[in-house]
């Protein structure tokens, strides 16, 4: 009896045995299965990732590394920190720090609330739409170095129109261009980046514009709600997102715009001009101070961050609230 019940039983617990011992490799099989998943679309992204290794990374492991670094004709030796430490006294660099914030946010706002005008008109249906569009985006189509070099002929009252316009309007007491005064030399770079950045703005904040619904305006006006309670109440939630991520990035390319006040006034008159991104090609270029243009830059770099990841903060708060 008790070798018939295992002879009976024998079958049954080889079966539960070899399912038991399969378990594992199933589970195996699905874990490499799995794995290799997760793992695929890093495999197609790979291509992408080392060229931004190549490009971005490894040259700025190389720039920080020249900051550490002093740099003569012929060789370059180790200085820790002396290039950082010269930074603390150097009444140049101060002065340029302080240009660079008058250049970007005077820069920043105009572009903004210009870019923000158009962007409203343009979302509007008027004759003559398509001709106004294609003037308004034309000035981010030519090149920096252009638009610089267009901008200081307009600015010379020898061959440009401006200074005697100026002159008409009883803004200037003569003719003469604003580019060679310290005080007001500054606005020269300013007004050219200005019209060369407004079309940005107009450009993604109408592409914003046009992702609102319709229904909600109608709904607003239903309600009786003014033109400007639909703007502040409808249109600037739904845009505050894409403001400030476009603040950001603008924030960003105009502190690093060198090309346009170079062309224009190469940092001069008695450096009325000269932002800090002028001042690292000044000291990489002309100088050729290599190590010390590297630790400004470094410089430039933390402040970008720190500014970044605030504006980034407040542009995740934004978008919790709406």
């Amino acid at each position: 009896m008790a070798g018939d019940n295992l002879a009976n039983e024998g079958p049954n617990n080889m079966v539960i045995q070899s399912t038991a011992a399969g378990l594992p490799q199933d589970s195996g099989r699905k874990g490499k299965r799995s794995l290799a998943t997760a793992f695929e679309p890093w495999l197609y992204l790979s291509p992408a990732l080392v060229l931004l290794l190549l490009v971005l990374v490894v040259p700025l492991i190389f720039g920080i590394s020249y900051s550490f670094r002093k740099f003569s004709a012929f060789k370059s030796e180790f200085v820790g920190l002396a290039q950082y430490q010269a930074m603390l006294h150097d009444q140049v660099l101060g002065q340029a720090l302080m240009n660079t914030l008058w250049w970007t946010v005077a820069s920043l706002v105009l572009q903004f609330f210009l870019g923000l005008g158009l962007a409203l008109l343009l979302d509007k249906n008027f004759a003559g739409k398509k001709f106004v569009q294609a003037i308004v985006f034309l000035p981010w189509a030519v090149p920096s170095f252009l638009s610089g070099l267009t901008w200081a002929w307009l600015f010379n009252p020898i061959v440009g129109p401006l200074p005697h316009w100026l002159y008409a309007l009883g803004l200037k007491a003569e003719p003469t261009n604003i580019l060679s005064d310290p005080a007001t030399a500054m606005w020269g770079p300013i007004i050219a980046n200005v019209w060369f950045g407004v079309p940005f703005f107009a450009i993604t904040l109408l592409a914003a514009l046009k992702s609102i619904p319709g229904e909600l305006h109608e709904a607003a006006a239903i309600d009786g709600a003014n033109p400007w309670q639909r703007f502040t109440k409808v249109t600037l939630p739904f845009l505050a997102p894409t403001i400030a991520i476009t603040v950001m990035l603008r924030t960003i390319w105009i502190a690093t715009f060198a090309d346009l006040i170079y062309v224009m006034t190469e940092g001069g008159p008695a450096g009325s001009t000269n932002t800090v991104a002028t001042y690292i090609y000044v000291s990489a270029f002309k100088t050729l101070d290599k190590g010390y243009a590297s630790a400004v830059a470094v410089l430039l770099l933390a402040l970008l961050i720190l500014y970044a990841i605030v504006l980034i903060r407040i542009r995740k708060s934004l978008v919790r609230y709406s």
